[in-house]
């Protein structure tokens, strides 16, 4: 019984020895690296490597933006004179033509410049006359030089009154009909005309029947919507990208997101002080009426090109949630290097960091190079 209880402790002494042994075997070894592949001479025509390098980027700016009136095609239309509303013709959103009623008002003021007018005309008239008699009557003898001098003066002046007369009508609206009548019928009238300077479609009215409103007033804005503008605020540390001219593309929500081409026809020469952006602007083509002043929009601007480290699209490896690249070590070895990288640019990704220029990495069977490390790691 003794003999076999030592036997026992015998072979379990030799176990624990050779584990041992074992253990400080795998102590010794090299650690596994798992970013590091090691590929056989013959496996080498399979992949495919380049140095990367710098090249020209076009980067396109995303900034937020919004449709807005051409302020080319918007008039900003008031009365001429002081008076009360007497009546409004046009609707909000109605389209109106150049030279359309709006509104009638009722003014004293217009009236007191047209009985004004009426009463220079007549003694302009009156003095006409007594200058064409006192010429005939010198031409008789009858009366001096300094009477005939006397009655042309007063028809001079009487004259530019009524010239001075008709020039206030007209800036107060009267047109050229209304004064030939005053000047034929002498009827004198305290209604005046709201009239459209500009064809479009009526998008403010800021009035109401029995108002009293002045000349500095807005009455009604009319905008020509077949053409409107896109507008945006660039943030000042990239307006060095922009310039007029530049292409950009514009999309509209509203419009599920269709993108509309146009180009930069202005960008601002200040910087607003509060948003520390620039304004840039694009105008575009709306004869069919779908893009609405207001209306949220993005710009993306296709900015100047400039030089940044770039490694080609197809060398980049997705595992998980980040972007590696195979660099090659030596001729053999090859090391997966995480990297951060801006959004693909005409089949290259600039890269922000993990490269150096001159690195070569692998831009042909980079995948399957990732597969066989993975397939080592596991053992197989």
């Amino acid at each position: 019984m003794n003999n076999q209880k030592i036997f026992v402790l015998a072979a379990l002494l030799l176990s624990l020895g050779a584990c041992k042994e074992r253990v400080e075997e795998a102590a010794a070894a090299p650690a596994l690296d798992p970013y590091t592949i090691e590929t056989e001479v013959s496996s080498l025509p399979q992949f495919k490597l380049t140095a990367i390098g710098s090249a020209p980027v076009v980067d396109t700016l995303r900034v937020a933006g919004k449709i807005d009136f051409d302020e080319q095609r918007l008039a900003r239309i008031g009365a001429t004179v002081t008076g009360r509303v007497l009546d409004i013709d046009a609707m909000l959103g109605q389209s109106v033509a150049k030279g359309d009623v709006l509104a009638r008002l009722n003014s004293s003021e217009l009236s007191e410049q047209q009985l004004e007018y009426v009463k220079a005309r007549a003694r302009m008239e009156l003095n006409r006359r007594q200058a064409e008699r006192a010429k005939a009557l010198f031409d008789a003898d009858v009366i001096g030089a300094a009477e005939l001098q006397r009655r042309e003066s007063e028809f001079s002046i009487s004259r530019a009154e009524t010239r001075a007369a008709e020039d206030q009508l007209r800036l107060l609206g009267v047109s050229t009909a209304v004064l030939n009548r005053l000047g034929t019928e002498g009827g004198v009238s305290p209604v005046t005309p709201v009239t459209a300077s500009l064809g479009g479609v009526v998008v403010e009215r800021k009035l109401s029947t029995g108002q009293v409103v002045q000349p500095a007033d807005t009455l009604f804005v009319v905008a020509d919507l077949s053409r409107v503008w896109a507008v945006a605020q660039v943030p000042e540390q990239q307006i060095g990208l922009v310039s007029v001219g530049q292409p950009v593309s514009i999309e509209v929500p509203a419009l599920n997101n269709e993108r509309l081409v146009g180009k930069l026809i202005y960008v601002g020469k200040t910087v607003n002080p509060e948003t520390r952006t620039v304004l840039v602007r694009s105008e575009l083509d709306n004869r069919d009426g779908r893009l609405k002043p207001a209306m949220l929009a993005s710009m993306l601007i296709l900015a100047k090109p400039v030089p940044k480290l770039v490694v080609p699209a197809s060398a980049v490896v997705r595992d998980g949630d980040g972007d590696y690249v195979f660099v090659q070590e030596n001729e053999r070895i090859f090391r997966l290097i995480p990297v951060k990288l801006a959004p693909e640019v005409d089949g290259v990704r600039p890269v922000l960091s993990g490269l150096n220029d001159g690195d070569k990495v692998v831009v042909e069977g980079a995948y399957h190079l990732n597969n066989e490390r993975k397939r080592r790691l596991m053992g197989g």
